[in-house]
């Protein structure tokens, strides 16, 4: 998969290319990593790496997949707004999504980027037909995925599952796996991403 990094879409994502740059910057300093240590780890070219720091725009998934992977830190931190309380509405049309293939997959995050958490809740939609292939994430985590619509193929460490709507599956995550759209509508699907431990102090 190609890893490039996209000009942010008309829907307010801009803030969420500001917190991605403020975050990415303080990962890495905090760690002492240099933006070509940092390329060199991920496997991230150094351009997209600036580019991200610059507030130029929010990357596809793999990419920020690859930059959190490196850096040790859980997926959604490097969208960290702070911390909150009380009650938080997220309104669908005020969506902030991370897209790949052109945006025939996209993750919708159904938590607010704020504060750090050992648990996460995407919204998933993949096109028919597609594939998404994903690497490792950090040791110990796990996906817990239910089907809300269409028929797919998840692809873990242990082999290939087809489940259908109504069906859900938990599986070990720190091995490569993927995501098969297998039906003729798109498929939508529900994630909770569980990591062991906090990745991070």
């Amino acid at each position: 998969m190609t890893a490039t990094t996209a000009q942010p879409p008309p829907d307010g994502s801009e803030a969420l290319a500001r917190s991605l740059a403020v975050n990415l910057r303080r990962f890495r300093l905090g760690q002492g990593l240099s933006v070509e240590r940092l390329a060199a780890l991920s496997g991230v070219d150094r351009s997209d790496l600036d580019a991200i720091e610059q507030g130029g725009g929010v990357p596809t998934i793999p990419l920020l997949w690859k930059v959190s992977h490196a850096l040790e830190v859980p997926f959604s931190s490097l969208f960290s707004a702070g911390h909150s309380s009380g009650t938080t509405v997220l309104r669908r049309a005020e969506s902030k999504l991370l897209n790949a293939q052109e945006g025939k997959f996209t993750s919708r995050a159904l938590f607010p980027f704020e504060g750090e958490r050992r648990v996460e809740f995407y919204e998933l939609r993949l096109a028919p037909g597609t594939l998404e292939l994903t690497d490792a994430h950090a040791a110990g985590t796990t996906e817990n995925i239910a089907v809300a619509s269409g028929s797919v193929e998840i692809l873990t460490g242990d082999g290939d599952h087809r489940l259908e709507e109504g069906d859900s599956i938990l599986f070990e995550a720190d091995a490569p796996h993927g995501y098969r759209n297998v039906g003729t509508d798109t498929a939508v699907l529900y994630l909770v991403m569980s990591y062991a431990e906090p990745l991070f102090a």
